[in-house]
């Protein structure tokens, strides 16, 4: 869960100096394959790359991080959410509360909108069907969560933390989860559980190669009840290249597919096209 009072987007806020230059560094191409005929992404204009794009390694090998895409090569926006569960929602899932969001996943085939999925590895264990589906759909692409959603930091947001040599382990646990659940193809990206990193996680997670992915917009749709306020703020925070954090968790963000609505004809009347963060990624290389 991405709380709504501090974000940390070290990309864009420098906060990592020059260390985290790899917000600017190129990135590999990749020639994407066209979704299936008749499939939701067909429909939408999106194309599932057949080798997703990851970002080179920053200064020192460092894991290399993303934020936003291009500003200035069309109306594009990544639309995110993270499926979390913690170490005692499993218990909380078996009283009958819903980490899960059916509904979300239908509103966004339904709306023909090709989005990122940032899942925990406890997610995929508590709803294998669901994993399976979504990263089955061409629509959609499966990214890692971690497996725990305990923060690779200290000091974020009450998070249990994860001690650095544990790191690594916790982010490949949740690949297991997914193979398990019969994810056939997520992409080499990763969200810190609340947004919270520094250089030590990002060393720690170097060797994998994925691509550290944050946003530049907050929905704030973390246990938000207003959909119209988690609307207006989504509106207001997209530009051209935006990556939009929301939550794919019926009990911790309710308002949400109520808030997509609204989001999703808005920003197409506006002249916006949704995409993966993949395609986003893509697009950086091809426009550098």
């Amino acid at each position: 869960m991405v709380p709504v009072r501090r974000i940390v987007v070290a990309c864009t806020l420098g906060v990592l100096g020059a260390a985290l230059a790899a917000c600017g560094t190129s990135v590999a191409p990749v020639s994407p394959r066209p979704a299936p005929p008749g499939s939701a992404a067909s429909a939408s204009g999106a194309t599932a790359p057949s080798r997703p794009t990851a970002l080179i390694p920053g200064p020192g090998g460092l894991t290399p991080v993303f934020t936003h895409g291009p500003r200035t090569r069309g109306r594009t926006v990544a639309l995110t959410f993270d499926a979390d569960m913690t170490s005692d929602q499993g218990t909380r899932a078996a009283r009958g509360e819903h980490f899960d969001n059916p509904p979300l996943i239908g509103a966004l085939r339904a709306f023909h909108v090709p989005a990122t999925v940032f899942m925990t590895g406890r997610w995929a264990d508590q709803y294998p069907a669901q994993a399976r589906a979504i990263g089955r759909d061409p629509l959609f692409e499966v990214a890692n969560h971690s497996y725990s959603h305990h923060a690779f930091t200290k000091d974020c947001y009450g998070l249990p933390t994860l001690p650095e040599d544990r790191m690594r382990a916790d982010v490949e646990r949740a690949n297991t989860a997914f193979r398990k659940a019969g994810v056939p193809h997520p992409v080499p990206y990763f969200r810190f559980p609340g947004g919270c990193y520094d250089r030590r996680a990002l060393r720690a997670l170097s060797g994998l190669g994925v691509t550290a992915v944050q946003w530049d917009v907050v929905s704030g749709d973390a246990f938000a009840t207003d959909s119209g306020s988690v609307a207006r703020q989504v509106l207001k925070g997209v530009r051209p290249g935006s990556v939009v954090v929301m939550h794919c968790t019926r009990s911790a963000a309710p308002a949400t597919v109520r808030a997509l609505r609204t989001i999703v004809p808005e920003l197409r009347k506006r002249g916006f096209r949704f995409v993966r963060v993949s395609d986003l990624i893509a697009a950086a290389d091809r426009h550098r």
